[in-house]
């Protein structure tokens, strides 16, 4: 019962103080917004990739210097972490931005694209911010100097971490998340909760979206590495062929998701997104590997489809005269928005987009490394709409033509900024 009292207490502490939203932050947060769009203009333009932001760290390191904040650098090899304590002792909220790109070659025609090319697994490419982490950044970065002018509101301690390599480090190397949290990210001092948010394409501007529980997949990497026998490819009877057991081995692994997996209880993918085989038309290879993805929602039928996916290319290989191993990789655990810290913090989006403009969704397969910071602390993620009103076609996140319009990141501000002083007050 006294908890229940609690709660109620603090929940309607955080409603009442919607009521009005302090008129002089509100100023702040809109007289930002063209500092916003800039910032993230020249990420947009000069994307890096995981493990490799230099150039962004030393951006974002330059400007939480000038606001007064303590800063920490090359956390996660990339990283950097800016502190700000509030003028009242209090818990302590971690905002996390990610700021990595993609290999991905830019084919929009907007004024800020991308130009930027690379090599990457030994494959030219561009390189482009087409998952939105250049948005995510600026505004991180905007709700940084518009909170160090309102200390005095701060009933406690802001952690803002600017998080590389969400999308992966290089093969070989740690980053991302895990690297940032066995590096004491969330110490010294000790984060109570986190909160993050993803730009959408598809969901448009002014709008939130948000799950409680289970919201993003968890990830696994998977190398299958198939052993033939090399021969003239006039004479395939005297080799074996790798590639034709690849191909049956990747239609085998469709029939896991299609007939063994309760699609009914949660979605699963597999997906296999690279194959490598062979240096010349008529020749039979040695071997050929696939490198690919599996996304979950349940930890049961993760550890089922591992298990079939095992068996299968092993068997499979095995029938047509080959070998075939397994190697894996996780990347992400189940993004799970703790559900009292969820309810707790409804309000304030209800507050800043409106509550009509704030809905629920159903989990995606899509995976996030900022599992990894819920799995220490309860976190609540979001989805920021940046779909321009008016559109009908959404281009896809991880896509040449992706796009998200500057006039979504002002809410990404408000959210952000009244999510962390809401939280604190209330505490």
């Amino acid at each position: 019962m006294k908890n229940t009292l609690l709660y109620l207490f603090a929940f309607l502490c955080i409603t009442t103080s919607h009521a009005q939203m302090d008129k002089d932050l509100l100023k702040d947060i809109e007289s930002i917004e063209p500092k916003v769009i800039d910032w993230r203009h020249y990420f947009h333009q000069n994307p890096e990739l995981s493990n490799r932001e230099f150039n962004t760290a030393k951006r974002i390191e330059a400007h939480l210097k000038s606001l007064g904040f303590e800063v920490q650098t090359g956390v996660a090899i990339t990283g950097v972490v800016g502190i700000l304590k509030g003028d009242l002792p209090g818990k302590v909220v971690a905002l996390r931005a990610d700021i990595d790109a993609l290999p991905v070659t830019e084919r929009n025609d907007l004024p800020f694209k991308s130009t930027v090319k690379t090599t990457f697994l030994d494959t030219e490419t561009g390189v482009m911010h087409a998952c939105g982490h250049d948005t995510h950044t600026a505004i991180l970065m905007g709700v940084a100097e518009v909170l160090s002018k309102h200390r005095n509101k701060i009933k406690g301690t802001i952690k803002f971490i600017f998080q590389p390599a969400e999308e992966g480090p290089p093969p070989g190397e740690e980053g991302g998340a895990k690297l940032m949290i066995k590096e004491g990210v969330l110490k010294n001092p000790d984060v109570d909760v986190i909160f993050g948010l993803h730009i959408n394409s598809g969901t448009p501007v002014n709008t939130i979206k948000y799950k409680s529980g289970g919201t993003m997949a968890a990830v696994e990497r998977f190398v299958v590495t198939v052993k033939g026998k090399q021969t003239h490819g006039s004479a395939p009877w005297t080799g074996v062929d790798p590639i034709l057991i690849s191909a049956k081995i990747i239609d085998g692994f469709q029939t896991i998701i299609s007939r063994e997996s309760p699609l009914v209880d949660e979605a699963a993918v597999i997906t296999v997104g690279k194959i490598t085989a062979g240096v010349r038309f008529n020749i039979i290879p040695e071997s050929a590997e696939m490198i690919g993805t599996v996304r979950t929602l349940d930890p049961n039928m993760r550890d089922m489809i591992i298990r079939r996916m095992t068996e299968m290319a092993r068997d499979i290989a095995k029938a047509y005269g080959g070998e075939a191993t397994i190697d894996w990789q996780n990347n992400t655990v189940v993004t799970y928005n703790d559900p009292d810290l969820t309810a707790k913090m409804l309000p304030t989006l209800e507050a800043v987009a409106g509550k009509d403009n704030v809905s629920t969704m159903k989990a995606t397969t899509g995976g996030e490394d900022f599992s990894y910071f819920q799995e220490i602390v309860p976190g609540f993620y979001f989805f920021l709409g940046g779909m321009t009103p008016g559109n009908t076609k959404a281009f896809p996140h991880h896509t040449p033509d992706f796009q998200v319009d500057d006039a979504g990141m002002l809410l990404g501000v408000k959210a952000m900024s009244q999510l962390a002083i809401d939280y604190l007050n209330a505490n």
